[in-house]
């Protein structure tokens, strides 16, 4: 069992993904050019710790034992290239007093679905991930993303209804990059002149022109209809969270409209997976967070039903979606099926990796017992 360094730093929650790595420093604030800076500090000798040396870091047990006995302010962890660890850093975005959150960070937090703590001025969030940090700019205004050459401190503050283990979230961190830190903003939604939201059209759709209850019904009886009847009851068992249900029936949705955004605002309405969130103001630009489902859905699907003549007059000619170089070899590639089958692989991943850290955390008690 590990022990408490000091009050402030609960020890116990800290994800064994990231004890286990010799990547820890300690720190302490000093004045920089008339503000307060957290330096990272080599553990054992108090000078100064580089980001970019491994030399200069240590084991949690030897960073740990520094903070129990020197005067410092706390543990840090270094991010490095070595790891598949990102950090992104949420400043200005909580009420110390109440424990209130912005909208932007309550989205953030709830799209990466991962270990998450409270920054040590009780005013921001570290959320700990796994993937690969996009390229381009990596921070905008408060929020800030991170896989090498910084480190973050390390608190133990858990935040209540957050994952304790650092989970993968690839699709989930670029999602982030996209909507938060690149510079492109998006320019195809307009706003009504009173203040109402509306969702336009994709001037990029496919060619595609079924009315609502068609598409619902192609849909259904398609090949993968089970999974778009899952959701379209609000079943969102086999989803991390129902944002990720949102978004994978956003992405069925664009395959059959063609991208046609005001008609998938229109249908996903119509879906058990409806909340009161979807209208809410979760962005810097005054998106909405379905807006902002249904743009990336059509970013993601690029492939959409084919409606030719023969079909469109005979609705129980469904054309089911295919996996690349299954069923017709001359079939166009589909990224709606391809998106799917890459989030079930990864869901299927993320739970053996839970049970084979259930595992080992058992054989480690055993072990203690032996012992």
């Amino acid at each position: 069992m590990r022990e408490a360094a000091n009050n402030s730093i609960d020890i116990e929650v800290i994800p064994d993904s990231l004890v286990e790595r010799d990547q820890w420093v300690c720190w302490r604030e000093e004045e920089r050019d008339g503000k307060q800076t957290k330096v990272p500090l080599r553990p054992g000798t108090g000078a100064f710790a580089s980001t970019t040396d491994p030399e200069t870091w240590t084991s949690f047990e030897e960073a740990l034992d520094y903070v129990r006995n020197d005067d410092v302010a706390g543990l840090g962890f270094i991010f490095s290239d070595e790891d598949p660890i990102v950090g992104v850093d949420l400043d200005d975005c909580r009420n110390p007093e109440t424990g209130d959150l912005d909208s932007t960070a309550a989205d953030i937090v709830d799209r990466l679905d991962s270990y998450t703590e409270i920054s040590p001025s009780g005013t921001g969030f570290h959320v700990l991930v796994e993937g690969t940090l996009p390229d381009g700019r990596n921070r905008r205004g408060s929020v800030e993303l991170y896989d090498s050459a910084r480190f973050f401190t390390v608190t133990g503050d858990h935040v209540d209804g957050t994952p304790t283990r650092v989970a993968r979230r690839q699709d989930a961190v670029e999602g982030i990059h996209r909507d938060y830190v690149q510079d492109d903003e998006p320019e195809d939604a307009e706003r009504n002149t009173d203040g109402d939201q509306e969702v336009q059209p994709n001037p990029s759709r496919g060619d595609v022109d079924l009315e609502d209850a068609e598409v619902v019904l192609k849909a259904r009886n398609a090949g993968n209809g089970e999974k778009f009847e899952q959701l379209w009851n609000g079943n969102t068992a086999g989803y991390d969270s129902h944002s990720e249900a949102d978004m994978a029936l956003c992405c069925l949705l664009a395959f059959w409209t063609g991208g046609d955004r005001s008609q998938m605002d229109r249908l996903f309405r119509q879906s058990d997976l409806m909340r009161d969130k979807w209208d809410e103001v979760h962005y810097a630009d005054g998106s909405t967070y379905g807006e902002k489902t249904i743009e990336r859905a059509t970013s993601t699907v690029t492939e959409h039903y084919d409606c030719d003549a023969s079909t469109r007059s005979d609705p129980a000619m469904i054309q089911p979606l295919k996996a690349p170089g299954r069923g017709s070899s001359s079939g166009p590639r589909n990224i709606a099926y391809l998106t799917e089958q890459t989030r079930l692989l990864r869901d299927r991943l993320d739970e053996l990796q839970g049970k084979l850290e259930e595992k080992e955390e058992r054989i480690n008690e055993l072990e203690a017992k032996l012992r």
